[in-house]
């Protein structure tokens, strides 16, 4: 068996049994719309941020996609739950967030995008503020162009894409001002939502872009039952940002090596400060934890 027909054969076997709790989070409430996936981290040194949906009637929806070595379990994912893709949103334009996607979109290989939502940076902004990030997002840019997907440009916030009554509502867009941690900064900030339950996608929003969407006539809307945790957990919003908005848990697109802010991996230069967020959370007495370190959770 090659590798993405055991990607998909384990991905369909995920999505269709119910196993344990403890490893897949709740099942499905009878009110609710929607089944989410948080993906699995395999490559221990990355990071990541990847989320599917599918509705009641059958709709997929994706969340970014992760690092483009992801592409084949991404693919053998949705491979799994039909090959079709009803919306693909995406946060920023950095490799762990597009990087799998935009492998899917040079080589689709029986993979349908219906539309694709995201907040295109101007070459005056990505030319200047991150070069090291400019040539894979011109390289996205121009794969957009090509791809037979409904591709929507979001210059503003506000727009609601209802999906077989789930909602996804862009509470925030790019912002170039921010030339600090600028692409982080530059996230669109997603509130996925029907009559049951809500999620929150910050991306990875740094203190600037968090204060200004509290600050914003979106404060209400942060609020929810599942909330993405900012830059992976580390260097993201300020604890006062976690302090403000009322969640009941969190999900961390985090690899091991983050999670624990583990010296021997060689990445622990003294910033990551994930260990600091988890602290903050636990102040708040918030204590159920998705952690895309430990496999797949079905939530």
């Amino acid at each position: 068996m090659n590798r993405r027909n055991f990607f998909k054969r384990s991905a369909l076997a995920s999505s269709a049994m119910i196993l344990p709790k403890a490893v897949l989070g709740e099942t499905l409430s009878a009110k609710s719309q929607f089944i989410m996936w948080q993906l699995p981290l395999h490559q221990h040194t990355s990071q990541g941020n990847s989320y599917v949906f599918r509705t009641k009637n059958g709709k997929v929806i994706v969340m970014d996609g992760g690092v483009p070595s992801e592409a084949g379990y991404l693919r053998g994912f949705l491979g799994a739950l039909g090959n079709s893709v009803e919306a693909w949103f995406v946060s920023h334009p950095h490799a762990d967030h597009i990087g799998a996607l935009n492998e899917i979109l040079k080589n689709p290989d029986g993979i349908s995008i219906k539309a694709i939502y995201h907040s295109e940076f101007s070459p005056e902004f990505y030319n200047k503020v991150e070069p090291d990030s400019r040539a894979l997002t011109v390289d996205f840019y121009e794969n957009l162009k090509k791809t037979s997907a409904q591709v929507t440009d979001l210059t503003a916030p506000g727009l609601t894409i209802e999906i077989d009554r789930v909602a996804f509502k862009i509470l925030a867009v790019k912002n170039e001002e921010f030339t600090n941690n600028a692409y982080n900064n530059s996230s669109m900030v997603i509130r996925v939502s029907d009559a049951a339950r809500s999620a929150v996608f910050l991306g990875d929003a740094g203190v600037e872009e968090g204060d200004k969407i509290l600050a914003s006539v979106y404060r209400n809307e942060l609020d929810c039952d599942y909330l993405q945790m900012a830059h992976h957990g580390q260097n993201g919003v300020s604890r006062d940002f976690y302090r403000t908005v009322k969640f009941k848990a969190c999900l961390w697109p985090t690899p091991s090596w983050l999670w624990d802010n583990n010296p021997g991996t060689g990445y622990n230069t003294g910033i990551w400060k994930t260990v600091e967020t988890r602290g903050w959370v636990k102040e708040m007495g918030v204590e159920k934890h998705y952690v895309a370190a430990e496999g797949l959770f079905r939530i």
